[in-house]
């Protein structure tokens, strides 16, 4: 019914006709494991399965963001003890869940709505912006931290320093990323 997806709302489930009796039937047998109010997870998914994952079920306008967001994107080797995710600043969540560990980053509405892209129902801030995102906060992130994200990914062949250093001029930290890039290249 919906192997390909691991992640179910309830209203999902109810356009392809599910009754909360059989919803509830579904959970009790193990095929569906309630999450919260609005989500479930498919216990047959079959597929590749993250942190990430969770993240839309817990906080639907979450977009993965700073060192996870580096961590998926190759850019450094150090192995976060839980998921980076940015929301606007005026947004609430209720509850988190035990697993996966999730650290909230309230950004401005301007902040926060550059640089989305979408990958497998997943919200993640595109490489240039996590790494204006590094610098801007690499008094928080360490500036070793910072530095090894920077390098790296100067090292790719995909980069695009005139993105990078527009998004930099946008989230007001471009003074600094000029000096970085005039240091390091």
């Amino acid at each position: 019914m919906f192997e390909n997806q691991m992640i179910i709302s309830g209203k999902e489930l109810k356009e392809k006709g599910l009754t909360y009796y059989k919803i509830n039937q579904l959970v009790e047998e193990g095929i569906l494991r309630k999450l919260n109010k609005r989500y479930y997870e498919n216990m047959n998914y079959i597929g590749e399965i993250t942190d990430f994952s969770y993240i839309p079920a817990y906080i639907p306008q979450g977009v993965i963001c700073l060192m996870s967001a580096a961590v998926y994107y190759d850019l450094t080797n150090y192995m976060p003890h839980s998921v980076d995710v940015a929301i606007p600043r005026k947004s609430r969540v209720s509850t988190l869940p035990d697993w996966p560990s999730i650290d909230l980053y309230y950004y401005t509405d301007y902040r926060y709505n550059l640089g989305i892209e979408e990958n497998n129902n997943i919200r993640i801030y595109d490489i240039e912006k996590t790494v204006v995102d590094i610098i801007y906060y690499r008094e928080r992130m360490g500036i070793d931290t910072a530095k090894e994200v920077l390098v790296n990914y100067l090292r790719r062949k995909d980069r695009n320093l005139n993105q990078l250093i527009r998004y930099a001029d946008k989230c007001k930290c471009g003074e600094i990323m000029r000096t970085y890039l005039e240091v390091l290249i």
